[in-house]
């Protein structure tokens, strides 16, 4: 399900840019988005390269040039596939402040910013998987440990909501 825009910027969400990033390094993780904690907003955090950043409503453009390589996500531990993806990336949003932000990168940044913004989009890496791969990831779900298990509890209270999350 694609997640709704932030129209606040307010303290809540400044919060949840925070719970995004201990959350993200806890994982540890390159990047997470609200969506995969429960929130459904347009915001998600990264750590790529040295480079630790957020990005709220991103809006994104790509490079013609594609690169095809590993990619996981918190939400499948264990999982990675080759996933090809646009091989730069022009994402323009805001900070968690409401100012107008612009994040440029290639390779790894590029793919991670990507990756969180499908999840936005409602959209999962294994989405982008060719038909054979997709079919070896689903099953690779089914056998996994963790699946038909609850994802685990968050840490927002129940009467938070983060702005116009649903």
């Amino acid at each position: 399900m694609k997640a709704q825009p932030v129209t606040d910027f307010d303290k809540e969400l400044r919060t949840l840019v925070k719970d995004l990033t201990d959350t993200m390094a806890a994982a540890p993780g390159a990047g997470l988005a609200a969506p995969q904690l429960g929130v459904s907003l347009r915001v998600f955090t990264y750590h790529v390269d040295g480079e630790l950043g957020h990005l709220v409503n991103p809006d994104l453009s790509l490079t013609e040039e594609e690169q095809d390589g590993p990619e996981g996500c918190l939400s499948l531990p264990g999982l990675t596939y080759d996933c090809k993806r646009a091989y730069g990336v022009v994402a323009k949003g805001f900070n968690m402040y409401g100012d107008p932000v612009t994040v440029e990168g290639t390779r790894l940044l590029a793919r991670c910013v990507q990756h969180e913004t499908d999840h936005l989009d409602g959209i999962v890496f294994i989405d982008r998987l060719d038909p054979e791969q997709r079919k070896a990831a689903m099953r690779a779900i089914r056998e996994a440990e963790w699946a038909g298990q609850t994802a685990p509890q968050v840490k927002f209270s129940p009467h938070r909501t983060f702005g116009r999350a649903l």
